[in-house]
């Protein structure tokens, strides 16, 4: 079983930093292209950013020039930086996981991330 697990949320004033670190284990072959998401009260959940295995990175025209991200083995990191009100949201890991030859998509459990004005 692999398991995507979330830090690094918080309450933050607006123009403030948070880092979100994402990290998956279990039985892992590989992983191809991770990605953060986030679902504000009463909105879908969208994507915020993503990053294939070989490092080409695609963001929401809402968080280009303010969030980046990134990733090493089994970990995605999301840097955002100049935070606004309306970045309140739950971000959610998202990790396409290859086990035995067969890929899988997961999910981490979300993290809260606040931004005050």
């Amino acid at each position: 079983q692999v398991q995507l697990v979330e830090s690094g949320g918080g309450l933050v004033q607006a123009g403030g930093s948070l880092r979100l670190s994402c990290v998956a284990s279990g039985s892992i072959s590989s992983i191809n292209a991770m990605g953060w998401y986030r679902q504000a009260p009463g909105k879908q959940r969208e994507l915020v950013a993503s990053i294939t295995s070989g490092g080409r990175t695609n963001y929401a025209d809402s968080v280009k020039g303010r969030f980046t991200i990134s990733r090493g083995y089994a970990k995605v990191y999301l840097q955002m930086n100049s935070l606004k009100p309306e970045d309140t949201a739950v971000f959610y890991c998202n990790a396409d996981v290859v086990i035995d030859y067969t890929t899988r998509n997961y999910w981490g459990q979300g993290t809260q991330v606040t931004v005050s004005s």
